[in-house]
C-alpha cells in the first residue's frame, strides 16, 4: 500500500470522496433554502449557490484542517520543497471547488428544463469558488499551526462565526465576505464588476495566506516575494470594492404579462404567479372601479421602491412566490392607498373601508358610532360602496372620515358587543340610495 507522507493514498481518496459527498449534500440543502421560492431565473441559482457557502465553507475549512494536522504529524519536521508543501492544500482546494461545481451542475440540470429568465453569472460563480478556496486555506493553515485534535471543528466554527459576522455587518467590511448582500431583489440584478472585484480580493488573500505559510515551512525567499505580490492583489481588490459603494441599480426588464381580465405584469422569473395575482387583483379592481384609485394594470416593482398608486396603475411588491404571496401583495397595495391614521377614531373608520377592499368582514370597532358605521356600510350594495368611495376618496386618504360619512352616525346600534364584525355582503337589509346617505 503506497503512502503519501505517512498517510495512505487510499485513505486520502476515501476522505476526499466523503468530503465531496458531504459538501454536495450540504450545498444543495443550503442552496435550496436560499432559493427565492417559485422564481425561475438564473440569478436565483447564482445567489443560492453563493449563499450555500455559509455551510459548505466551514465544512471545507474543517476538512482542510484535519488533513493539515495529519500531514504535519506524518512529516515529523522533515524539510519540504515548495511543490511538496503546496501540493496537498492545492489538492484540497480542487476537491472543495469541485463539490461547488457539482452543486451548480445539479441545480442547472433542473433549471435548463424550464424557461429561465436572466443569465448565468460566470463572475458570480467564480467568486463563489474563490470564497470556498479561502475557507479551505484558512482551515489548512490553522490545522498546520495548531496540530490538536480539536482544531478541525474549532476552525470550522471560527470560519462560520467570522464570515457570518462580516456578511451581516453594516459597514464596508461586509463586502469582504463572499456573498451577494441580503436581502436580494431580482430587479436589482447581479453586478459582474463587483463580483470580479470580490474575486480579486478573495484570490489575493487566499494566495497570500497559502504562500506565506509555504514561505515559513520551506524558508524560501522567492515564495515570500510571491506572497507579498498576492497581498498587493488583495489590497487592489479591496480598494476597488470600496471605491464603488453604490449597490447595483434596478434594471429595466421586459415584463411577463397576463392581459385578461386585467393586465398583470411581473418579473419574467415570476411568471408562474400571474394567474393567482390576476385573480386576486381583479377582485380589488372591481371594488375600486369608478373611484380615483381605479386601475386596469398591475405592475411589480423592486422591493426597495415605495408603492405609489397612480391613476390606472397598481404597483405591487412580490418578493417571492411562497404560499399566500398574492394575498400579501394585495394587503400591502391596499394599505398603500391611504396612510394609517394617528388617532384611533379616524383609524376605525379607515379600517371599515380597508376591510371592504380586502374582502374581509367589516370591523365593528370599540365605539358605538363605529359599530353603527360598519352596519350602515354593510347594508350598501357594491355599486353604492364604489360611489361612496368616489365621493369621499380624498377624506379617506387624509384620515378625515367620521360618523357623518356613514349615515350621519345617528340611529340605534345594531349590536352592542364592541368586537362585532359585519359581513361584506349581508343576506338582508335595506337598499340605501345615495340620496339617503346624508
Amino acid at each position: 500500500m503506497r503512502e503519501h507522507a505517512g498517510v495512505t493514498r487510499e485513505e486520502l481518496k476515501h476522505s476526499a470522496a466523503v468530503t465531496v459527498a458531504i459538501l454536495l449534500a450540504l450545498g444543495l440543502m443550503a442552496a435550496w433554502s436560499v432559493l427565492i421560492p417559485g422564481v425561475d431565473a438564473w440569478e436565483n441559482i447564482v445567489v443560492a449557490v453563493i449563499g450555500s457557502l455559509r455551510l459548505t465553507g466551514p465544512v471545507a475549512a474543517a476538512f482542510a484542517a484535519w488533513v493539515a494536522l495529519r500531514k504535519r504529524r506524518a512529516l515529523r519536521g522533515r524539510p519540504m520543497s515548495t511543490w511538496v508543501a503546496l501540493k496537498a492544500p492545492l489538492a484540497i482546494v480542487v476537491v472543495v471547488v469541485g463539490s461547488f461545481a457539482a452543486t451548480v451542475l445539479v441545480l442547472a440540470i433542473k433549471t435548463v428544463l424550464t424557461d429561465q429568465a436572466g443569465r448565468m453569472s460566470l463572475s458570480g460563480l467564480g467568486m463563489g469558488m474563490a470564497g470556498l478556496a479561502l475557507y479551505s486555506v484558512i482551515g489548512w493553515v490553522a490545522g498546520w499551526l495548531i496540530p490538536h485534535p480539536l482544531t478541525p471543528p474549532v476552525a470550522g466554527l471560527a470560519c462560520y462565526g467570522l464570515f457570518t459576522w462580516l456578511a451581516e455587518g453594516r459597514t464596508w467590511a461586509d463586502r469582504l465576505a463572499p456573498g451577494t448582500g441580503e436581502p436580494y431583489d431580482l430587479f436589482q440584478g447581479l453586478s459582474g464588476a463587483a463580483f470580479l472585484d470580490q474575486t480579486l480580493w478573495l484570490i489575493g488573500i487566499t494566495a497570500a495566506l497559502l504562500l506565506g505559510w509555504a514561505a515559513v515551512v520551506t524558508r524560501q525567499a522567492l515564495v515570500l516575494a510571491f506572497a507579498l505580490l498576492a497581498v498587493l492583489a488583495a489590497g487592489t481588490g479591496v480598494a476597488r470594492l470600496l471605491t464603488d459603494p453604490k449597490p447595483a441599480a434596478a434594471q429595466s426588464i421586459a415584463y411577463a404579462c397576463q392581459d385578461w381580465p386585467i393586465t398583470v405584469c411581473v418579473h419574467p422569473g415570476m411568471r408562474a404567479g400571474l394567474t393567482e395575482l390576476g385573480a386576486t387583483f381583479t377582485k380589488i379592481a372591481s371594488r375600486l372601479s369608478g373611484t380615483p384609485a381605479a386601475f386596469t394594470r398591475v405592475e411589480q416593482r423592486p422591493v426597495a421602491d415605495p408603492l405609489q398608486p397612480t391613476g390606472g396603475l397598481a404597483q405591487i411588491h412580490v418578493p417571492d412566490l411562497s404560499a399566500g404571496f398574492s394575498d400579501e401583495a394585495a394587503y400591502e397595495y391596499i394599505e398603500s392607498l391611504a396612510a394609517k391614521c394617528s388617532d384611533s377614531a379616524s383609524g376605525g373608520y379607515r379600517e371599515i373601508v380597508m376591510a371592504w377592499l380586502r374582502g374581509e368582514p367589516l370591523p365593528g370597532g370599540p365605539l358605538p358610532e363605529q359599530q353603527y358605521a360598519a352596519a350602515w356600510f354593510s347594508g350598501l350594495s357594491e355599486p353604492q360602496r364604489r360611489e361612496w368611495l368616489r365621493m369621499f376618496y380624498a377624506d379617506f386618504q387624509a384620515c378625515k372620515l367620521n360618523s357623518t360619512h356613514f349615515g350621519g352616525g345617528s340611529g340605534p346600534v345594531p349590536v352592542s358587543a364592541p368586537n362585532t364584525v359585519y359581513p361584506v355582503y349581508p343576506t338582508g337589509g335595506p337598499e340605501m340610495s345615495p340620496q339617503s346617505w346624508n
